[in-house]
């Protein structure tokens, strides 16, 4: 089996926005994907990595907040319950930090690396790391979450963001000043 370079894709990259499409079939290649994704997120500091940051198609993710690592196919939040609110940066938007209100509280169902159905029920951090994750197979991002004020703070980094994503040349920023690197 050919083995697969990742590398994690940057804010103004199309990659980021694309909608992820559904695993139907868990094969070695979704296995060896995760593997790498997991890799590639350690790396890169983080505590979760979506397969879009990767520059995968297919709906993937991998978290490790702390109480284990988590390798994910095709998950869904389907429950949430209560509110939070944490200081979120991410991989893909390095140097840039942005408050997101959450659930505090959600259930996750998905399939595992071979293809069996997991539910996962999730607090604090997990929880909100699960959230991040998803909605990076769904296309959208934490600058999303932006209020105006933030949008004005943070629109200067994510101009020089995507200018790199363009060039490829600037140097790779391994900015970490958020609560939370996802």
């Amino acid at each position: 089996m050919e083995k697969t370079a990742l590398r994690i894709r940057i804010f103004g990259d199309p990659a980021l926005r694309q909608k992820s499409q559904e695993v139907k079939r868990v094969t070695d290649k979704h296995r060896e994907l995760l593997s790498n994704m997991v890799q590639l997120m350690y790396e890169g500091d983080g505590i979760g990595l979506a397969s879009p940051q990767a520059g995968v198609s297919d709906a993937m993710i991998v978290v490790d907040a702390g109480s284990g690592l988590y390798k994910l196919i095709n998950p869904k939040v389907i429950k949430k319950q209560g509110s939070q609110a944490l200081e979120e940066g991410c991989l893909s938007v390095p140097g840039v930090c942005i408050r997101v209100r959450r659930a505090k509280k959600v259930k996750v169902t998905a399939l595992d690396e071979y293809g069996k159905d997991l539910v996962i029920e999730a607090e604090g951090l997990l929880a909100c790391v699960l959230q991040h994750e998803i909605d990076h197979l769904k296309g959208k991002l934490i600058t999303d979450y932006a209020s105006l004020l933030d949008r004005f703070k943070i629109k200067k980094k994510l101009v020089g963001l995507s200018k790199r994503y363009k060039n490829e040349r600037l140097p790779e920023s391994k900015t970490k000043s958020c609560s939370v690197q996802l």
